[in-house]
């Protein structure tokens, strides 16, 4: 079984590093928007998934690694590097913010406080003057990237944003499987316990906070690379609704989970797009069969028929002991 997976994975990987060169069977454009929902989904499964954090405002992340990529870009005149980092740092300063206001409350208080703030975010881009209101910050330049590659090319703009989105999901991955992420899934599981063991829960609510939002931002700003504009789309609550739908659809106990739903969300989305207002329903439908019929996600479902290695599934919060040694670790 494992051998399949692996197996299924290189063809996978084969497939993507493909795409650019057959742009009549898959538009690549298109695959590089769903990268970024996958980086986006991801991210905010950290919160969602492995924290037991909802939160309803990941679209100011989003929305602001947007715009302030751009503005970087566009008026201050930043190589695109750059750009992007200024983007996801931003974000990672206004998830901080947003951390330690909403941790004071818990469950739903805590999702509408995010809420909350993610909608002055909003109207501060509907107002600021560089952002172009309703019309978007457009015509942002592609650059460079690293002062070597072209980004005006397709090809090359792909392979960059493939890079840097398998970076970001090693980071998750690789946040997940370490001491701190076997805390975070403690204090998801049973927090007062977390907080008898010594460790300060708020502070690592802050960071997975940060980190969140930071991969969040950096997924925005890829996106207003891409499209050469950001958008107040970007940072609609309509885009933090998105994404929960793509982490619940995908499977949030997992690592990668939330990433087939970025997937199929993205698909339904464009290729359904003829049917119109339609595709709103289309994906409620689905929504809906996927909360009857598979309440782990479509990945944590098909995890557990096939029993895949556990190294992209974390179902379960880690014992007493595990949770000292990773203390001491840390």
């Amino acid at each position: 079984m494992r051998l399949l997976t692996w197996t299924v994975l290189a063809v996978g990987l084969i497939a993507l590093l493909a795409v650019p060169f057959f742009p009549q069977v898959v538009y690549p454009i298109f695959v590089m928007k769903t990268f970024c929902f996958i980086l986006f989904a991801c991210a905010f499964n950290l919160l969602l998934g492995h924290t037991g954090i909802l939160s309803f405002g990941h679209a100011a992340f989003f929305g602001s690694g947007a715009y302030i990529t751009g503005y970087c870009v566009k008026y201050l005149g930043w190589p695109t590097d750059l750009g992007l980092l200024a983007g996801m740092l931003a974000a990672a300063a206004l998830g901080v913010i947003f951390g330690a206001l909403a941790i004071r409350r818990s469950g739903i208080y805590l999702a509408m406080i995010t809420l909350a703030m993610a909608q002055l975010v909003y109207f501060f881009y509907l107002q600021a003057p560089f952002t172009g209101a309703e019309d978007g910050l457009q015509q942002i330049p592609r650059g460079t990237f690293l002062g070597l590659l072209d980004l005006r090319s397709d090809i090359t703009l792909y392979y960059v944003v493939f890079g840097i989105v398998a970076a970001g999901l090693w980071v998750v991955w690789r946040t997940v499987n370490s001491p701190f992420g076997a805390v975070l899934r403690a204090i998801r599981e049973h927090e007062p316990r977390a907080v008898s063991l010594g460790y300060p829960v708020a502070r690592y609510k802050v960071l997975v906070f940060a980190l969140s939002a930071g991969l969040s931002g950096l997924a925005g700003s890829m996106k207003a690379i891409i499209f050469q504009l950001a958008a107040l789309n970007d940072a609609h609550w309509h885009m933090s609704g998105d994404v929960i739908l793509m982490t619940l659809l995908g499977g949030m106990n997992t690592v990668f989970g939330p990433a087939a739903g970025a997937v199929l969300v993205s698909a339904m989305t464009h290729y359904l797009d003829p049917f119109g207002a339609w595709v709103t329903v289309i994906i409620g439908l689905v929504f809906m069969s996927c909360v009857l019929l598979f309440r782990e996600g479509i990945v944590g479902k098909l995890g557990k028929i096939l029993k895949l290695n556990t190294n992209f599934q974390t179902d379960a919060a880690p014992a007493p002991g595990r949770l000292e040694k990773s203390k001491s670790e840390g």
